[in-house]
């Protein structure tokens, strides 16, 4: 059976785009800059993203083309006879249905927040009201199962529907969408009375406060952002690259996804500090600078339902596009190891999503799961330390590998994979720089993610 292929270019950056683009860069990369002081942060961000993340991604789009198969094959078609670089494609696959364990869940809490500020159930409460609003959410497992089964239900309709007709079409729509959402608050920002504060604190470098804040905390901040911003090490981007031509080089390809997903990242930013300094409340808060703090300012601020409403469509967009691309990748691999039908594999999916989501939504309110704790947390956060603190890196880490090591699929057929087509290409000055520095910074973030959580 002949592979799909996206109906066009602007398809193809716009999904992968998509599956980079996610919760993290709307509240945490933004997070992660106010405490991390700024702009000093967001400098570094940008550094690390050239240096880490784009070549990895290119790897993967490589892998994904050269083998025109799912992760969970193309090791095995690439690798030399006797290896074992294929056992990697099913730690891909678990990596993939971990990440979707606590993703739909959380992309259900942004559908719930647009529907609760789209219907004015958010105006004019004061800050314990909205803050109660959360809590209610996280004790009632019905309302966060239904928006979990319709976030699940959503992204298998969709991936039913193939790759042109429903993948592409959709996700062409959700980014775009989001894109324009995101220009609209942007500039809604500019005019808010904390603008020149907040653009100021968020853009200009200030070593000195990122002295105050510490130097390596910085720098490792920006570095372990720049690394999973763009969700790498699982497949997630390698599918994609196996649904391209060869019209383009990969390293061109790989540069436009990066500089989608830098925008919105930025651009999210700029929504946020003005809104946090107008306001006075602390850019640093977290998951709860989402949920209850810009919540209680769209509450109470002139136009703050549309304002309110906008912005949670705009994260809805962002989680559901990286949603259904991991969704994609799943039921490609499920179809390749099977030999199911798309339509059977996607029935499949629908079943085990849901029935694997479903302890993240106990997690936070059954009796007999609230008291649980591992390593000290929740459900969520221990399936979201799986996926980032193992998962990714150590993935990264085995395509990077497999790409640059005479051991694996060797450095010369990565780069005549990833040259072909118009675009920059990958020199061979580089291969000292993938082969002898960049493991070891990928390792170092494995191992400081490690330590970060067991610390304590």
């Amino acid at each position: 059976m002949e592979r799909e292929k996206f109906g066009s270019r602007l398809g193809f950056i716009l999904l992968s785009a998509g599956c980079a683009i996610g919760i993290g860069n709307v509240w945490k990369f933004p997070y992660m800059a106010g405490k991390g002081g700024g702009g000093s942060f967001v400098l570094f961000y940008l550094i690390f993203l050239v240096i880490l993340g784009m070549p990895i991604l290119c790897m993967e789009f490589s892998v994904g083309r050269a083998s025109q198969l799912s992760p969970v094959k193309s090791f095995l078609k690439l690798e030399k006879k006797g290896q074992k670089w294929h056992v990697f494609g099913y730690m891909a696959l678990i990596g993939n249905y971990l990440l979707m364990m606590f993703y739909t869940t959380v992309s259900g809490w942004m559908l719930y927040y647009f529907y609760m500020t789209a219907t004015g159930k958010l105006s004019g409460i004061d800050a314990a009201g909205v803050s109660g609003v959360f809590d209610e959410m996280l004790s009632k497992p019905s309302i966060m199962m239904f928006w979990m089964v319709v976030v699940v239900v959503f992204g298998i309709a969709v991936c039913m529907k193939g790759l042109q007709n429903g993948l592409e079409k959709v996700t062409k729509f959700m980014m775009l969408a989001l894109l324009v959402i995101m220009v609209i608050l942007a500039i809604n920002g500019f005019f808010m009375d904390g603008a020149r504060e907040g653009l100021s604190f968020y853009l200009l470098p200030d070593f000195e406060r990122m002295k105050s804040v510490g130097i390596l905390e910085t720098m490792v901040g920006a570095m372990t952002q720049a690394f999973f911003t763009l969700s790498l090490g699982v497949g997630s981007m390698a599918i994609f690259g196996s649904y391209i031509g060869k019209d383009h080089s990969l390293l061109s390809e790989s540069i436009r996804v990066v500089a989608l997903d830098t925008f919105v990242a930025l651009a999210a930013g700029l929504i946020i500090f003005p809104a946090c300094f107008t306001y006075h409340v602390d850019q640093t808060s977290g998951p709860s600078l989402i949920f209850i703090t810009l919540p209680n300012i769209f509450a109470n601020m002139p136009l703050g339902r549309l304002w309110g409403s906008l912005f949670f469509l705009f994260l809805s967009f962002a989680a559901l596009s990286t949603v259904l691309a991991v969704f994609e990748n799943i039921i490609c691999c499920g179809m390749e190891l099977t030999g199911f039908s798309r339509m059977k594999m996607c029935w499949v999916d629908l079943v085990l999503l849901i029935v694997l989501s479903t302890p993240c939504v106990l997690g936070f309110n059954l009796i007999n799961w609230s008291g649980f704790q591992i390593f000290g947390g929740t459900v969520l956060d221990f399936e979201d330390f799986l996926v980032s603190n193992i998962f990714l890196p150590v993935g990264s880490l085995v395509y990077l590998l497999f790409c640059v090591s005479r051991f694996g699929w060797g450095f010369k057929n990565f780069q005549a994979e990833a040259n072909e087509g118009n675009g920059l290409k990958i020199q061979k000055w580089m291969r000292v720089y993938f082969a002898y520095i960049l493991p070891f910074i990928v390792l170092f973030i494995f191992a400081y993610g490690i330590y970060g959580k067991f610390k304590g």
